[in-house]
């Protein structure tokens, strides 16, 4: 969990908020099976309000108390999925987010929680898909399921910005599948979402070989058009990320 969250829930709760989530904290501590009473009370006694990266403050809040569990590897794993299977979608989201903090946490967690990453990307909901994407799901999905995923956050319009990973984990395939996309789009007369470029380009030849450049050709006007700016933006990646010219003199 990024330091900045705790501290910025801290500051959010109102007395009363921060006496009520206290008291669960500790009673979670002490019998594991508090957590679920108190679980789905979050939103209503700490705020649903948006916090910081994309947490809100009920997220942060479901997290202390995921946290102060005490339980480990395969117990937890199952109080986490009994929450998750029962919880509404805002509950499901903030254990989704809570799967890097109960793994660094405890080691023995490990992969127990990439079902509930799976359920989550198996669903059409934007909000549980990108939740499930975070720092958990960099460490723990294969190759193959890593890249299905990033590919169904393009077709939902989630910002590849959001997805946790992507620099160490974009491959070639990914790259392929990408430009794959991309020519699917410009086949349809329609634009190509601009964060899929500079995955593209850093492999080169993917564009070409998903023959994207050969749209421009077609007999179709809203095939060459969108092809046009298909290209264009693709090369607008090499000069937002060209270095930058060495000032004159320097060594």
């Amino acid at each position: 969990m990024d330091p900045r969250i705790p501290i910025a829930l801290d500051e959010r709760l109102t007395a009363d908020a921060a006496a009520w989530l206290a008291d669960a904290v500790a009673r979670v501590g002490e019998d594991p099976a508090a957590v679920r009473g108190v679980f789905p009370a979050v939103g209503r006694r700490c705020g649903r309000g948006p916090l910081i990266a994309g947490w809100t403050v009920a997220d942060a809040a479901r997290a202390r108390l995921l946290a102060a569990l005490p339980l480990s590897g395969a117990a937890l794993a199952e109080e986490i999925a009994a929450l998750h299977r029962y919880g509404d979608s805002a509950e499901q989201r903030a254990v989704l987010r809570s799967l890097a903090l109960l793994e660094d946490t405890d080691a023995s967690f490990a992969d127990r929680g990439l079902p509930l990453v799976r359920a989550a990307l198996r669903s059409n909901d934007t909000d549980l898909i990108e939740s499930a994407l975070g720092p958990y799901a960099a460490r723990h999905l294969d190759a193959e399921g890593y890249r299905q995923a990033v590919l169904k956050s393009v077709f939902c319009g989630i910002p590849l910005a959001r997805i946790a990973g992507l620099t160490e984990r974009a491959d070639r395939e990914l790259a392929r599948m990408l430009a794959d996309f991309a020519h699917e789009r410009v086949a349809a007369g329609r634009d190509v979402p601009a964060d899929v470029w500079p995955v593209v380009r850093a492999h080169p030849g993917t564009l070409e070989a998903s023959g994207l450049p050969a749209e421009t050709g077609s007999p179709s006007p809203d095939r060459r058009e969108a092809a046009v700016r298909a290209l264009a933006a693709f090369s607008a990646t090499a000069t937002a990320t060209a270095p930058a010219p060495a000032p004159a003199g320097a060594a």
